[in-house]
């Protein structure tokens, strides 16, 4: 967004339940300008946005229930964190996460309500301009209102503005809910541009309001409703294939390959987007501003990277907190299960686009100890003995892989990837699409890395082929697919790899190192990175038409629509398996591979409950979270306690069965 007004009412987004603050906040220029002022009613149109990036996309709390308590995720070894979310262990009406979204998306909502039922005085010069913001209110109105029907199952239809409260609000029926979404995104569709609206990208365009459509229509069809007659999924069909066939027309675009989607400089205004959630670009004047922005860090990388730091013996780059510490790796609370890994082919560069597996060192431009001679590591026998390999690299050298730069911005110092090292230690430097991205599998001859979790089962004697400490991803679980706790050194290794078990396939889908992208503060505890989040792209429209014609009993139709993906994704010199048979598993793996990360998995597994799908999927990928999982609750978040303790007919109205209330509720 242009963030200059972002700030005019950034107490909104704290309003909890059905009531707002009062319209005299959202004043941008003082005086006694109101809603009725063209200047005051688009102000107040920005806040639609307010919490997207701010909270919804940057922060923990939608992040985890949205991919956590599924068959991705798991704490990493050692670490208990938020165990209610991740295992449904205490996951209750106290519980922040859920608590938090409701909070967020119902406060927009009305922000959205205010916006749509209120014309300013206007000339006819911005009667254009009116039609196009009311209808972006529209659009976000439906996606909160999704947002909270997927998660929290019958909801209230709000239709309060700023500054009115409901304390005694009812719940809708699903039918309802769902037909006020598709109605809203269907007016919106009609009234929205290509275009953005000022050439802004982070505002909702056409293809925003039909790829909205489409994900609605799917995830009502998972619970078994119908549009006159005719099944949602039909429907989402509808929409998903318009969409790729016109997909020209109406400005959706689908990367050839699927590392330029990841590319760093793509971060920004990415093509593939239909829906961003667009972060503070430290490049921008504003950004000197960025005090006056609530919340306006995104944290999501710092809990899904793994420190391979802990190996300090063997890999030991700390640098001071102000210099970010962590490039690669922090303190993670988020690590991958078997089944994350395992479900990409091996011919998929989308595996390495999503998780960095290997770990070089980088060199930073102030301070002598990251310069590149002080980033070399030389191999001496001790510690070919210590991390167990072939003794034909003693006298080598391992050699720093990314090259730091710094640049002054008006947001501050930035740290950002120049590119990487060429191999044999030349000081030589390449260009690279995401210095985050290491090709796999790892050459044997690799020698900027230091430390290799293995996808493939390698044997002892093909580890000690390579010049750095290499571990199986297989050998980090335990038989119950559990990451296991301890030190490697029981194992008859050395205090080189102790920590071994500490380390874990860490998503890489939400570190940024572009220029603009970093935000340093003294009291930093986790590495913000201010890169733009997709709550929406092109090749989940592609996945909807897969899935809707599976579901609607049409196999072979979903085939060219993945064939699709698998094409961009297939790694240098190798081709993807030919797809002759596609199932409704099949289309949950598919997902997986493509949107591992993404603020989707727990929604798209809900909506193939019906089959079972949902509950096998945990059962058999997180026995943890399977052993507290109760099909006549959890497949709805519970509805908060806050809220309910401030509305007069809390036993009516219910917490969805998590023993707060007497009631569901539905």
């Amino acid at each position: 967004m242009k963030k200059k007004i972002l700030y005019m009412a950034a107490a909104l987004v704290m309003s909890v339940g059905f009531s707002s603050c009062d319209l005299d906040e959202y004043n941008p220029s003082a005086g006694d300008a109101t809603i009725d002022d063209y200047s005051t009613w688009a102000g107040l149109q920005t806040q639609c946005y307010s919490t997207l990036y701010h909270e919804l996309y940057s922060k923990q709390d939608f992040y985890f229930i949205s991919e956590c308590g599924t068959d991705l995720w798991l704490n990493p070894s050692g670490v208990a964190y938020s165990e209610r979310t991740f295992y449904y262990d205490g996951l209750g009406v106290a519980s922040q996460e859920p608590q938090k979204t409701w909070e967020q998306a119902y406060a927009v909502i009305a922000t959205c309500n205010s916006v749509i039922n209120n014309t300013p005085t206007a000339d006819e010069s911005e009667q254009d301009d009116i039609r196009i913001l009311k209808a972006e209110a529209k659009t976000i109105r439906a996606f909160m209102h999704l947002t909270l029907a997927t998660y929290f199952g019958p909801i209230t239809l709000c239709t309060v503005e700023v500054g009115e409260e409901d304390r005694a609000p009812v719940r809708n029926s699903l039918e309802e809910v769902y037909t006020s979404i598709t109605t809203d995104l269907k007016e919106a569709a009609e009234d929205l541009e290509v275009d953005p609206y000022d050439g802004n990208y982070a505002r909702v365009c056409k293809k925003t309001a039909l790829g909205l459509l489409a994900r609605a229509y799917a995830q009502g069809a998972g619970e078994g409703l119908e549009e006159n007659g005719v099944s949602y999924w039909q429907r989402a069909k509808e929409v998903a294939e318009d969409m790729i066939t016109n997909a020209s027309s109406y400005g959706m675009y689908l990367y050839p390959d699927v590392a330029d989607l990841w590319a760093q400089e793509n971060n920004r205004g990415n093509a593939e987007s239909l829906f961003t959630a667009a972060g503070l670009d430290a490049t921008n004047s504003d950004a000197a501003n960025a005090g006056l922005y609530a919340n306006y860090t995104c944290t999501l990388g710092g809990f899904t990277l793994c420190d391979p730091n802990s190996l300090s013996r063997m890999y030991g780059i700390q640098m001071a907190q102000n210099q970010y510490l962590g490039i690669y790796g922090t303190t993670g609370r988020m690590a991958p299960t078997k089944h994350a890994i395992d479900v990409f082919g091996d011919w998929d560069k989308r595996y390495e686009n999503s998780f960095l597996t290997a770990f070089g060192t980088y060199t930073y431009p102030t301070g002598a100890a990251y310069s590149f001679a002080n980033q070399r590591l030389g191999l001496t026998s001790l510690i070919c003995r210590g991390i167990d390999i072939d003794t034909k690299f003693e006298g080598d050298t391992i050699y720093p892989y990314v090259a730091l730069a710094t640049s002054e911005q008006p947001g501050g110092t930035q740290t950002y990837a120049t590119g990487v090292y060429e191999k044999g230690g030349t000081r030589q430097t390449v260009s690279t699409k995401n210095a985050f991205v290491v090709d796999m599998p790892l050459d044997q001859d690799e020698d900027r890395i230091r430390i290799y979790l293995s996808k493939d089962d390698l044997t002892a004697e093909e580890k000690q082929q390579y010049r750095c400490f290499t571990i199986n991803i297989s050998e980090l679980f335990d038989a119950n697919g559990e990451y296991l706790t301890g030190s490697y050194s029981d194992r008859g290794m050395t205090a080189y790899v102790a920590n071994a078990y500490s380390l874990f396939p860490s998503l890489i889908k939400f570190d940024y190192l572009f220029d603009g992208a970093t935000r340093q503060l003294s009291t930093d505890t986790y590495p913000y990175r201010n890169g733009d989040v997709f709550i929406m792209r092109a090749a989940e429209i592609y996945m909807i038409a897969a899935e809707a014609n599976v579901m609607l009993g049409n196999e072979s139709a979903a085939i060219p629509y993945i064939q699709t993906l698998h094409n961009r994704a297939v790694r240098s010199g190798s081709t993807a398996p030919t797809i002759t048979s596609v199932d409704e598993q099949y289309i949950l793996d598919e997902y997986a591979r493509e949107f591992v990360g993404e603020h989707m998995r727990w929604a798209v597994l809900k909506r193939h409950r019906a089959s079972g799908l949902m509950k096998q999927a945990i059962e058999t990928y997180n026995t943890r979270a399977a052993s507290n999982f109760d099909e006549s609750i959890h497949y709805c978040r519970p509805i908060p306690q806050k809220f309910l303790d401030q509305i007069s007919n809390a036993e009516e109205y219910g917490d969805n069965g998590y023993g707060y209330t007497a009631n569901k509720g539905y």
